[in-house]
């Protein structure tokens, strides 16, 4: 009995949980499944954005000279500390064909949704 039971909860739980992939022209091509999924999902990530203080070298020029000009002046631009609320982090704007990407089934394996990229921790 523990056998069968072993083997049915192998069974439904195959096909569910975390699994990598890579995105194509149309859709994603999971790794352990042989067809290109075009109906996914992607996560989208909405919080508060937090960036803290900064400092920016670079370069200004009078105005209406725009770069044209040889009058550029070395400048520091220092940006303070800021919280900006009610932001949302489009994942989907930001994939391309060739990505690799981590991926999660969802409602009894029927439904994909990319969570994040995922890069080489070699480079």
């Amino acid at each position: 009995m523990r056998s069968t039971m072993s083997k049915h909860t192998q069974q439904a739980m195959s096909g569910l949980g975390a699994v990598l992939g890579t995105m194509t022209g149309s859709g994603v091509k999971l790794d352990d499944f042989k067809h290109e999924i075009q109906d996914y999902m992607v996560a989208e990530l909405p919080g508060m954005l937090e960036m803290p203080e900064r400092t920016y070298v670079g370069s200004t020029y009078p105005l209406g000279q725009g770069g044209n000009g040889g009058n550029a002046t070395k400048s520091d631009f220092v940006f303070d500390k800021v919280e900006v609320e009610e932001t949302v982090l489009h994942l989907n704007k930001g994939l391309k064909a060739g990505d690799r990407v981590l991926a999660l089934r969802v409602n009894s394996g029927n439904d994909v949704v990319i969570v994040c990229k995922v890069v080489s921790g070699n480079g």
